[in-house]
């Protein structure tokens, strides 16, 4: 689903995606088997700034049921099951299982949004693996009844169709879901009910509602309204969602405008959504509460999960929020059963990973086989079969970058690291303005006069100049980077003296002051090869009214300098190569991928460019104000 805004560009593309899982499928790698262990280089996920394809990735095609060569097996279709709710409403599934079933089996099912046949190759291949799987359509879409309120109806929901199916002939009492994105939020939504007959889960990319989408870090994505779209009446509209060249133009035309992001739906011409409700949460507020597990829900919870994102996921921030949680909170014995894969991959790579993302090419090893290691996970928490071959230990993550490309494992994250380098902001005269008179990111604490820059809401050189085509390879693009406009700094490390793997969360605290009561931030930092080449590794965002609390504003006094700490940003894992340096960019969102704040401390949904205020910001560095870059470093 996410990105957040050049990091949410990269990431929008793939990050805020909730996107569909595409119909076909290429021919996929053989299985997952593990690669040996060197040091490799680590991969920075984050989320980027929204790239002209906004959030939108085509679906991702399935691998196929059967392989080149491989004979498929019969299977038996049960078309139109209908799947009573609490309420009286009826959900419609599609059940796929073994021909000729002689005895009853273990039952997956996915819970999509996309309309069911979405995921037929999925189905396809694990009813000829020894399970049933049923598709079903969630409340209000495809051949459901009912309403469609998404997230909010599909806590009960899931519920209720885990212990229908439970109950079925067919079925011999061991439910488990499959899927991402949306159907990745669907598995811990329906978990944190604690059904008793759901058996296992593989949460894939999962949304998390009101913390990575529909908004992050305070701040709404234009994306919202493609979703939304996307998802609008009971057919599908993938072809309406993938015209990137409308939504552009769309976008495009609320920027020029200067018009309200709340008046997006309008211009889109698709008021018939939940888009002005949501508007009413702009925080993570007791709408949103709900739709995760309470600290009590994860320490109850008893059962086997496989947690899998990407460096370049969208939905990272969700995916990772539910597994620290779930490592905060949860039982000692149920966290001893809870693996974690976090690949190179974008939004759609989690389910059908490919070699090319964004203008980088991933070795062989980042192929995995996503059906036969869900089959593996099955077999083994399902059918006491063996564990599968691929999880050496409760981590597995996939280090990027040359003399790297390999898989890597861990007992916890935090055992990752070992060693936290700090790299303190300064600069010369107070020049840091472009990559070409920048500050430094240096190990020696300095001390010197602030930077400055200046964000006017109403320069629209970024949207109409960078950001009306799109961006084919955003993870190496350096558009944003280099096309600033007076808004933003930058920064640059020394070269590094030797090939040094980078693995985890890094964090950023910033002394600032302003002179409007409110605007937006955004953080990006880079590897900037030894040739001049550029790779996003990871990015944050945060408005600056929830710089002490994401639920709680608080607008800034003008003139005050405060601290604001960046905790958003994505984790990756990548081999920083020798002579490689480090670039941070900090500047204030202007794009038409996201809303865009007016500086007035009102409502920010509501504002327009009548409202405009140009903010001024200083960044400090000196001996009472150490702004500061930390980073994670696997030795």
């Amino acid at each position: 689903m996410k990105l957040r805004l050049l990091i949410s560009v990269v990431i929008l593309a793939s990050i805020f995606g909730i996107a569909q899982e595409p119909q076909t499928a290429p021919p996929a790698p053989a299985t997952t088997q593990p690669q040996s262990q060197q040091p490799q280089q680590p991969v920075p996920t984050a989320p980027v700034k929204p790239t002209p394809s906004p959030a939108a990735p085509k679906p991702t095609p399935a691998q196929p049921a059967n392989p080149p060569g491989t004979k498929a097996q019969p299977i038996d279709l049960i078309w139109g099951l209908k799947i009573p709710l609490r309420d009286g409403v009826r959900l419609n599934g599609t059940v796929y299982k073994p021909a000729h079933q002689t005895e009853p089996l273990p039952v997956i099912f996915t819970l999509t949004p996309y309309i069911s046949d979405t995921y037929h190759e999925r189905a396809y291949y694990f009813s000829q693996h020894g399970y049933v799987f049923v598709l079903v359509d969630v409340r209000g879409r495809g051949n459901s009844e009912g309403v469609f309120d998404p997230f909010v109806q599909e806590p009960h929901d899931g519920y209720d169709v885990v212990e229908f199916l439970a109950k079925q002939p067919w079925s011999n009492g061991k439910v488990t879901m499959w899927g991402g994105s949306y159907a990745g939020y669907d598995q811990w939504a329906t978990l944190k009910e604690l059904p008793p007959h759901l058996a296992t889960v593989v949460p894939v990319a999962s949304a998390h509602a009101g913390v990575d989408f529909p908004f992050f870090r305070g701040i709404w994505l234009s994306y919202d309204m493609q979703w939304l779209t996307d998802t609008s009446g009971r057919t599908p509209n993938s072809n309406l969602f993938g015209q990137s060249s409308f939504w552009i133009q769309k976008f495009t035309e609320m920027y020029r405008q200067q018009a309200p992001y709340e008046t997006l739906d309008k211009i889109v011409g698709n008021t018939s959504t939940v888009f002005q409700k949501w508007l009413q949460h702009p925080t993570y507020d007791s709408y949103w509460q709900p739709l995760a597990p309470t600290p009590e829900q994860y320490s109850k919870m008893n059962i086997p999960i496989l947690s899998i994102t990407g460096d370049y996921d969208g939905d990272q921030p969700g995916a990772m929020s539910y597994y620290l949680e779930h490592m905060k909170y949860g039982s000692a014995a149920t966290k001893e059963r809870h693996y974690l894969i976090i690949g190179p991959w974008d939004h759609p790579g989690t389910r059908t990973p490919k070699k090319e993302v964004g203008g980088l090419t991933f070795g062989d090893a980042s192929l995995l086989n996503m059906n036969d290691l869900h089959r593996q996970w099955y077999d083994w928490t399902l059918k006491g079969g063996p564990k599968p071959e691929f999880l050496r230990k409760h981590v597995a993550y996939y280090v990027i970058g040359p003399g790297a490309e390999n898989w890597k494992y861990a007992d916890s994250l935090d055992s990752i690291a070992t060693e936290h380098r700090t790299l303190y902001l300064n600069s010369q005269n107070g020049q840091a303005n472009d990559v070409f008179h920048s500050g430094q990111l240096s190990t020696q604490r300095a001390s010197s006069p602030p930077d400055k820059y200046v964000y006017d809401p109403r320069d629209l050189r970024p949207g109409e100049q960078l950001e009306q085509e799109d961006i084919d390879k955003p993870i190496t693009d350096e558009r944003y980077a280099l096309n600033l406009f007076g808004n933003g700094v930058v920064y640059h490390s020394e070269p590094f003296a030797e090939a040094t793997e980078v693995s985890g969360y890094v964090k950023l605290t910033v002394w600032m002051a302003m002179d409007v009561p409110d605007t937006d931030f955004s953080v990006t930092l880079y590897e900037i090869l030894p040739d001049g080449g550029s790779i996003v590794l990871t990015g944050d965002q945060l408005r600056a009214r929830y710089r002490k609390s994401l639920s709680q504003p608080e607008l800034v006094k003008p003139g005050t300098v405060e601290r604001y700490d960046f905790t958003g940003f994505t984790w990756f894992s990548r081999r920083v190569s020798k002579g490689s340096r480090l670039r941070l960019v900090l500047n204030s969102p202007n794009s038409i991928f996201s809303e865009k704040n007016y500086n007035t401390g009102g409502r920010v949904e509501g504002e327009s460019g009548k409202d405009a205020r140009v903010a001024h910001i200083n960044v400090y560095h000196d001996a009472e104000h150490p702004s500061a870059l930390e980073i994670p470093i696997v030795k």
